[in-house]
């Protein structure tokens, strides 16, 4: 078997003859009159007309020998076969062809509509011009890259030989324009906010930081959606906004969490965490009705139905059922000592991580649909506390095949309680908490000017990648990899 190196010798031979015989290797023109899946929905139209048309495409197969070749192209859109005869082309171009050309080429045919004896749609070549050499060769038809770390570091490959591939990126552009087309239609503006902040707000995870040249400032990349700054846009008089765009975590990588990843973020005044629930689920249920054409899912081995009544589950209620320990009366030791029975890793000893690891604990036994409800304040700092027990919040998730898919809250909008809750956090990163909330200051003084009671909500990539039941790497068009050595 030849080498890539000999493969690429012997297609830079035929580069020559090409470029020899006249024919430029990679034209700035090509002849094209439409795309191969326009060509295909109006193959009998035009073939009625009796009218030469001209496409371009990488050539996927070429089968036949001596005086009839028949070539597979793709242009992305479609594949379609063409048909190379001795008597129907210049002998000069059709020698050309076949001595001068490789499967992974481009190239722009133009010739007369005709169906095959078995069939099949084709164009009868008449003229045929080179678009661009491919002086390396695709992967083996049947079976693609095997090498996870190759199908990762040459995506284009790995989606050009898997239409599944491809196809799970159209779903996902569905997914988001469908996200889109649902907020605008209730009114919802869509904005940008900054993507390098002064200090990350909105989540709890350590941030990517960079620097600030001219202005000689340490900043951060953003791990939110621009809460703090959608939550300004409330005070200054807009209802309801929301943004689509790409958030960075510096933290650890597994099939539900990477480091850089698009979420949708959307806030809207005057709306309440009851309203916001009902809201919401007919939200997802519409945007996944639309991308997916079912609301009935299998994955990580749970199977759930989205169709259904969504039942409601107690944070503190729950974690007492499996574990029996009560999250808001147990020490730090006895919840040390559960995690310790459970065989449960834990990393951090003060109270808000161990109350979040023995809630993630019980959380991957739950196949939902299910609203997770009354989530501890200790664990939600931007979350506002409910009246009638104020150790709790107005926070909502949506878990599904074991996993929080989404995030929501009514709004913390007291600036006396946010301040001592930065306090809170501001000690935890004293204490060396790397994934505690920076306290944001200038946010408090925008409460204190008054924000309107608010409902805030989240989703993003990891919901669509249970939804497909893929690993969250899987779902990214480039996910990072590293230099090769």
């Amino acid at each position: 078997m030849a080498s890539l190196e000999e493969i690429k010798e012997t297609r830079l031979k035929k580069l020559k003859l090409l470029e020899d015989s006249g024919m430029p290797a990679f034209p700035a023109r090509v002849s094209r009159d439409m795309s191969l899946g326009n060509l295909r929905s109006k193959f009998e139209e035009l073939s009625s007309a009796g009218k030469d048309i001209s496409v371009v495409g990488r050539i996927m197969a070429i089968r036949g020998q001596g005086a009839i070749l028949f070539v597979v192209l793709d242009d992305g859109t479609d594949r379609f076969q063409t048909v190379f005869k001795k008597d129907t082309i210049d002998e000069k171009l059709f020698s050309l062809f076949a001595e001068g050309v490789d499967i992974g080429d481009f190239i722009s045919v133009t010739g007369s509509l005709f169906t095959t004896e078995r069939g099949e749609k084709s164009i009868l070549t008449k003229v045929w011009k080179m678009s661009a050499k491919a002086l390396l060769p695709l992967p083996e038809k049947w079976h693609g890259l095997q090498d996870e770390d190759e199908r990762f570091r040459k995506r284009y490959l790995d989606m050009l030989m898997t239409p599944e591939l491809r196809d799970l990126f159209y779903k996902k552009a569905k997914f988001w324009d469908a996200t889109r087309a649902f907020l605008k239609n209730e009114g919802f503006l869509e904005v940008e906010t900054p993507t390098l902040e002064v200090t990350t707000g909105g989540a709890e995870a350590r941030p990517f930081a960079t620097h600030h040249n001219d202005f000689d400032l340490s900043m951060y990349l953003r791990i939110s959606i621009g809460e703090l700054w959608q939550k300004r846009l409330l005070a200054a008089g807009l209802p309801r906004t929301f943004e689509i765009g790409r958030a960075y975590r510096n933290e650890g990588t597994s099939p539900e969490h990477l480091q850089e990843f698009t979420n949708m973020e959307f806030y809207a005044a005057y709306m309440d965490y009851n309203e916001g629930m009902d809201f919401t689920e007919k939200m997802i249920k519409s945007v996944v009705s639309d991308t997916f054409g079912t609301l009935s899912f299998t994955t990580r081995g749970h199977s759930f139905d989205l169709s259904g009544e969504w039942k409601k589950i107690a944070y503190v209620d729950t974690v007492k059922e499996m574990t029996g320990v009560d999250v808001l009366s147990a020490t730090e030791d006895e919840m040390k000592k559960k995690l310790d029975e459970l065989g449960v890793a834990y990393e951090g000893t003060n109270r808000e991580r161990l109350t979040d690891t023995l809630w993630k604990f019980c959380r991957k036994q739950i196949s939902g649909p299910a609203w997770l409800i009354d989530v501890p304040k200790l664990v939600s700092p931007l979350s506002k506390a409910k009246e009638e027990n104020p150790a709790l919040t107005e926070r909502v998730q949506l878990i599904l095949a074991g996993a929080e898919c989404t995030n929501g809250f009514s709004e913390l909008n007291d600036p006396i309680d946010q301040r001592a809750r930065f306090e809170v956090q501001k000690q935890l990163i004293a204490d060396g908490d790397e994934e505690a909330m920076m306290p944001d200051w200038e946010f408090v003084e925008m409460l204190e000017h008054g924000m309107p009671p608010a409902f805030g909500f989240a989703y993003g990539e990891r919901l669509f990648a249970f939804l497909v039941d893929k690993p969250l790497r899987e779902t990214q068009l480039f996910p990072l990899m590293r230099p090769k050595k």
